[in-house]
């Protein structure tokens, strides 16, 4: 009887003990599976700054999201091992309880267990709070890496191995994405879920493509230029710089494309209060400034560098044969950053014009790229820079008034046109299925 007594509360603490193991494992993999989560969804760029600022958990959690993949072995090792033995002393005391039918008992509770409390949960809150968690297990994750680094080193040779064999170098696929791509990609997904309005993503994401759209791009055509005639008289130039609304004008000498100087408004009115006010007393050669040519395949990060570097602000672009296409200021280039910056002496171009039926009517010379900024569209703008060209370069002609196309998910009909150029067309966003 005394015996029957010992052994049933020896079995009776075995149960308690074999218990408490198990919710000490179960606590244990949860730590594990939240650690995973949050140290790969944790901000690197939070993290870096909290590093550049001296703390120290930063610090730990940066050089352990420096290899990720010996992070992620070390992580599912220990998470496999402590869930394996959970599985394995539930097991023995469900069968030491009820029986064969323990087995079944142990699976259906320790799934549930494993699947609530070991995953769910703590990869919950790991999602909520990324880089905190991140911050709070760095000290514990970075032992268990060290701990099990020479599995993790022979697990990794396994696997590549392996991978070679079937001829897949993993190793190639470190870095898919460069560092812009990922920037843009954060950006994207932040204004579809509503944290960034949708003028400050046109805005980052024009900084970010500075180094593909040229200044042929962004640049006045030569066809928009205003332009002064050197032979003119002083009193005609002066009148010519008082009616426009720009600061600085080309002159040029006979023909067009010959191009000698630039006229600065500011130098003309200096040099006239010198000769006392007398304008036909003016020499414009002496007044002018000598002309800067860029190639028009000169990026907007490479023209912003060299406006800065030279102190100007007033560039002509020329093809690959000298001939000039436009010309390009620094304001071009701020506003393919910021958006449009007109003042009081702007004029409003009508180059986009919203209908009542929900259609646009878009001048051909209006840039596929403000387009898209402004309605948020993709028209593709890699073969075409205008509104024009992409028609063109579609239809592989051009197409008279009333002709009607349909590509890119849009209706282009041809609403004016002026010898071989197309003035004005008239979009319309079809619907989806169309």
């Amino acid at each position: 009887m005394r015996t029957t007594v010992l052994e049933s509360f020896y079995q009776n603490a075995e149960i308690w003990i074999t218990s408490l193991v198990i919710f000490l494992l179960l606590m244990l993999s949860g730590l594990f599976s939240g650690s995973e989560t949050a140290l790969t969804a944790a901000s690197k760029a939070r993290i870096h700054q909290m590093q550049k600022q001296g703390h120290k958990k930063a610090l730990r959690v940066a050089k352990l999201m420096e290899d990720k993949e010996r992070l992620i072995g070390a992580i599912l090792l220990g998470n496999n091992l402590v869930n394996i033995l959970a599985s394995a002393l539930a097991t023995s005391m469900f069968i030491q309880l009820s029986g064969e039918t323990g087995v079944v008992w142990a699976t259906l509770v320790m799934t549930i267990l494993v699947l609530v409390f070991a995953e769910v949960l703590p990869k919950s809150y790991a999602i909520a709070n990324p880089d905190r968690m991140a911050l709070g297990v760095s000290s514990f994750i970075t032992v268990i890496v060290w701990l099990f680094a020479p599995i993790v080193a022979l697990v990794r040779a396994i696997v590549r191995t392996t991978f070679r064999l079937f001829g897949v170098d993993i190793s190639r696929f470190g870095g898919v994405l460069n560092p812009a791509d990922e920037i843009r990609g954060a950006i994207d997904l932040h204004k579809h879920e509503g944290g960034i309005v949708k003028e400050d993503r046109d805005m980052l994401g024009s900084i970010l493509d500075l180094d593909d759209v040229t200044v042929e791009d962004v640049m006045v055509h030569r066809s928009q230029m205003e332009m002064l005639e050197i032979t003119d008289h002083p009193e005609e130039i002066v009148s010519k710089i008082v009616r426009s609304s720009h600061t600085r004008m080309p002159l040029f000498d006979g023909d067009a494309d010959n191009i000698v100087g630039i006229l600065h408004a500011k130098d003309v009115l200096r040099a006239t209060r010198v000769v006392g006010g007398a304008v036909s007393r003016l020499n414009v050669r002496r007044v002018m400034t000598k002309p800067w040519f860029v190639p028009e395949t000169t990026s907007l990060r490479e023209q912003l560098n060299a406006f800065l570097e030279r102190r100007s602000h007033f560039a002509l672009v020329v093809d690959e044969y000298g001939a000039i296409q436009g010309l390009v200021t620094l304001e071009d280039i701020l506003e393919e950053i910021v958006g449009d910056i007109t003042d009081e002496h702007d004029f409003e171009l009508q180059g986009v014009r919203q209908l009542g039926d929900g259609s646009v009517m878009v001048e051909g010379s209006v840039s596929i790229r403000d387009l898209n900024r402004m309605f948020d569209w993709n028209l593709p703008d890699e073969d075409a820079i205008t509104v024009a060209g992409l028609v063109i370069y579609e239809v592989e002609n051009i197409p008279i008034v009333g002709q009607t196309f349909r590509f890119h998910g849009f209706q282009f009909e041809i609403a004016g046109r002026k010898r071989n150029q197309i003035t004005q067309i008239k979009l319309r966003r079809m619907k989806t299925g169309i």
